[in-house]
């Protein structure tokens, strides 16, 4: 988890990877237990707990930055005044349920980066079958200090 910590901000309760499993130029490969604890599952919903879609996203999104994070460097991750930010979703699709107790292996790959703007795509398996995919695009942005 530490590894986790050390390259992008997300914190619990709202930090959607478990495990970094290989991070190489051209993708990235991380790991997320659905935790059968989830308060989310006391709403959605209560007879049939499914982990909303929205958040299988956001853990391809949260596995975009830890490769992100590889891609430009050790000088940048502890540049706490660079935040990579969700700029763009194109094309969700959500084609398996997944329910307490899954593993999700998250992968994502890069498409092509166009200044500080870079395109990937994302995919979830489960039992080694796509159950969600994405296109998406992250941007670096520099935090500014509050006045």
């Amino acid at each position: 988890m530490e590894e986790i910590h050390r390259r992008i901000p997300h914190r619990s309760p709202f930090l959607f990877v478990d495990r970094i499993v290989e991070i190489n130029d051209e993708d990235a490969t991380c790991e997320l237990k659905i935790r059968e604890d989830l308060d989310i599952f006391d709403g959605h919903y209560p007879n049939n707990p499914l982990f909303p879609g929205v958040l299988s996203c956001e853990s391809v999104f949260q596995t975009g930055a830890i490769f992100l994070s590889q891609k430009i460097g050790e000088v940048a991750l502890n540049n706490e005044s660079v935040t990579p930010v969700l700029s763009r979703i194109r094309d969700a699709r959500f084609k398996r349920m997944i329910k307490p107790g899954d593993l999700l292996e998250i992968r994502v790959f890069l498409q092509e980066q166009i200044g500080k703007f870079y395109n990937l795509r994302g995919e979830i398996r489960l039992k080694n079958k796509v159950a969600t995919t994405v296109s998406f695009a992250l941007a670096l942005v520099e935090e500014t200090p509050n006045s």
